[in-house]
């Protein structure tokens, strides 16, 4: 796999990433704003509702479908990341493939981190 190739692959792997997020919260943000158009939100207290992924079951489908859609932004980078992995195990370069173990630690360790 040539440079080139590889560019054009991750290029187009997070240009797919971001525009199929793009959907997804935009028709989750329709949906809510379908839904709610009629509600009146209260300002008199203050509820933090500290959410995470155990809970996008729990909520309403229109938010549920919103924190899909930026699940997958998320994603997205972390996808690019392991392909890059993959790529540079088929050119067997060992250096490269240190480096990107060591991104993709630090990645796995900030998002599980941020679940505690």
């Amino acid at each position: 796999m040539t440079d080139t190739r590889m560019d054009q692959i991750i290029g187009n792997l997070l240009r797919a990433g971001v525009a199929a997020a793009a959907v997804v919260v935009t028709a989750g943000g329709v949906w809510y704003l379908a839904e709610a158009a009629e509600d009146r939100p209260s300002y008199r207290e203050f509820r933090p509702a500290v959410r995470g992924l155990h809970s996008l079951a729990t909520l309403p489908h229109p938010q549920a479908l919103i924190l899909l859609g930026l699940l997958i932004l998320i994603v997205t980078p972390v996808a690019r990341v392991v392909f890059s992995l993959v790529a540079f195990a088929l050119e067997r370069d060992r250096v490269y493939m240190a480096i990107t173990l060591t991104v993709l630690a630090i990645l796995f360790y900030s998002l599980g981190t941020s679940w505690l």
